[in-house]
């Protein structure tokens, strides 16, 4: 049976200038029910911040269908003896009409509504390595055409601010900011654009 599609998404995604390896991982899944996000940075960079990036997405692809606090926990036991890694996870409800979003870290979590409303959430601080770690859940309602961005720390305030965000084409979101903001030469960056319609 074919799905529905709610979730148009468009990612950017580049390793910092002069690595070959991106440290950063993601994953994204729609189901006649809901969509799961995940964005995942490995600490430092390269191969070593790839495979604690690439463990805990896998994990999370494994496991989608858990509650979010499942979800960390699970994260947390693949990170035993790894690097540690910076953590989003976005989830959505459609049968409850309702999203929800957990960030632990520097990977941020921004919201923008149909009316032009951006809303960026405040991050747990830390990072998962294998031990507990608080962190809170945010939750909202869904609504027509709202725009979803998660992104890395190669990402900065600077860019968030700016007008092209406001746009409701998650490719033209993703195509801008490529051209606008080109290679970092500091860290590895991604941003996930996801446009939800009814």
């Amino acid at each position: 049976m074919k799905v529905r599609k709610h979730m148009d998404v468009s990612i950017f995604q580049q390793a910092k200038k002069g690595n070959y390896y991106c440290g950063d991982s993601y994953y994204y899944k729609e189901t006649e029910d809901g969509f799961v996000c995940a964005l995942a940075d490995g600490l430092g960079s390269g191969e070593f911040a790839k495979e604690s990036s690439q463990a805990v997405i896998q994990a999370i692809e494994q496991n989608k269908d858990v509650s979010l606090d499942q979800l960390i926990k699970i994260c947390n036991k693949e990170l035993t003896g790894k690097r540690g890694v910076v953590l989003g996870i976005l989830k959505v409800d459609y049968l409850s009409h309702t999203f929800s979003f957990t960030s632990i870290g520097n990977v941020g979590v921004m919201t923008v509504t149909s009316s032009g409303v951006k809303k960026r959430s405040i991050p747990n601080s830390g990072y998962l390595a294998g031990f507990p770690r608080p962190f809170k859940v945010t939750e909202g309602q869904l609504e027509e055409d709202l725009v979803f961005i998660l992104f890395t720390d190669g990402v900065n305030d600077r860019d968030l601010s700016s007008s092209y965000f406001m746009v409701k084409d998650v490719q033209r979101i993703t195509e801008t900011y490529r051209s606008v903001c080109g290679t970092n030469e500091k860290d590895d960056t991604t941003l996930i654009a996801i446009k939800y319609t009814e």
